[in-house]
């Protein structure tokens, strides 16, 4: 894993990188967090969603909910990057409508993309 620092219209955001699933669960999302404030103290992640277990893209697992509202109550504003379009689910849909207009979550294509949301976040 790698952690750099991206800053956007002066705000450090995170950019997580890795070849391997990061987020299987709640407790491996805990666990992110606290490595990304320890090693970089900042308050927003960028990561790719190829970092992420499919489970959470299926919202009868809960898993996106579950790991999401970690990210609220520890107050990490998160961008996850990628092609969306691959999923057929309309609820999964609507769920990336509802988090895009909001101020803690974004799925977004790329990179550029989600540290301007998250600039503008925190």
């Amino acid at each position: 894993m790698e952690i750099t620092v991206l800053k956007e219209n002066n705000v450090e955001v995170a950019v997580v990188k890795s070849n391997e699933i990061l987020i299987t669960d709640v407790q491996s999302a805990l666990d992110l967090m606290a490595t990304v404030r320890y090693e970089v103290d900042c308050d927003g992640m960028i990561l790719d969603k190829a970092v992420i277990c499919e489970d959470f893209f299926n919202l009868s697992t809960k898993l996106a909910g579950d790991i999401l509202q970690k990210f609220i109550n520890y107050q990490m504003k998160i961008a996850i990057v990628g092609d969306f379009s691959v999923y057929s689910s309309k609820s999964l849909k609507d769920f990336i409508y509802e988090s895009n207009n909001g101020r803690n979550i974004f799925f977004v294509t790329d990179e550029k993309e989600a540290a301007e949301k998250l600039s503008r976040s925190l």
